[in-house]
């Protein structure tokens, strides 16, 4: 088989987004999924990385232990709509391109005072659903990575990065974006508290596209790290701005 017909099977930008998702929605860590598919974990990071194509054996693999095919976005790309719904906002793709691509994600630690969480947060458009979805990666505690779906209303300006499970939503709310394309506003979600009790919070949250600051570090950053002022400078603006507040 040919270079060219290889790679006309599948997108390998599309298969690590699909992947990535399925790895969030489920709550999967990477090295079980791995272990799962009989696929190294180096392989699976390089691969969802974009560091490595995937082949097309290993796509096989991933898809027998999801029990979910990984391709299907790509086949029904021609026929998908190019309107969201309107719960979405009916926004057209070409209004929202400027959104897509990776951000790195600064929210304030909900466990450490002063700390502050960095991830990373892909938002792209789906051929297949027809309106935006995100996912999250990099995250420390891997089995809370989310995806779901984005909702740009006209009539507010923002952009809601919406999660949805089995009933229970977490909701990102972001401000309209600065000349560039950083978005700063509020996250909205569940912590886990005492035993099974889980608490409503909010912190300000800061999306800023990847690249714009030099080796980003991920994970819970701390007093002393390297990072830390930087990030929090970039945080700040979320309330410094009035991207958003908080009240009591």
């Amino acid at each position: 088989m040919g270079y060219a017909s290889f790679m006309s099977d599948f997108d390998n930008a599309q298969v690590a987004y699909r992947l990535k998702e399925e790895i969030a929605r489920r709550r999967l860590s990477r090295a079980g999924l791995a272990e799962t598919a009989r696929v190294s974990i180096s392989t699976l990071e390089k691969a969802l990385s974009g560091r490595r194509p995937f082949t097309l054996s290993t796509i096989v693999r991933l898809e027998e232990a999801l029990g979910a095919s990984l391709r299907t976005e790509i086949e029904a790309e021609v026929a998908s709509p190019a309107l969201a719904p309107p719960e979405m906002g009916s926004y057209v793709r070409q209004a929202v391109e400027w959104i897509e691509g990776e951000y790195l994600t600064l929210r304030a630690s909900f466990g450490e005072e002063n700390a502050v969480y960095a991830y990373r947060t892909e938002i792209r458009w789906s051929g297949a659903k027809g309106h935006l979805v995100f996912s999250e990666s990099d995250r420390v505690d891997a089995n809370f990575e989310q995806a779901g779906f984005v909702s740009m209303p006209h009539l507010s300006g923002h952009t809601y990065l919406m999660t949805s499970e089995a009933g229970q939503y977490r909701m990102i709310m972001l401000g309209r974006a600065t000349r560039e394309r950083r978005m700063f506003g509020l996250l909205s979600t569940l912590q886990v508290g005492q035993g099974s009790q889980l608490v409503p919070v909010s912190c300000p949250v800061a999306l800023v596209p990847m690249g714009q600051i030099d080796e980003p570090v991920f994970g819970l950053v701390r007093d002393g790290d390297a990072r830390i002022e930087e990030y929090r400078g970039v945080l700040s603006t979320a309330l410094e701005g009035d991207y958003c507040r908080l009240r009591r």
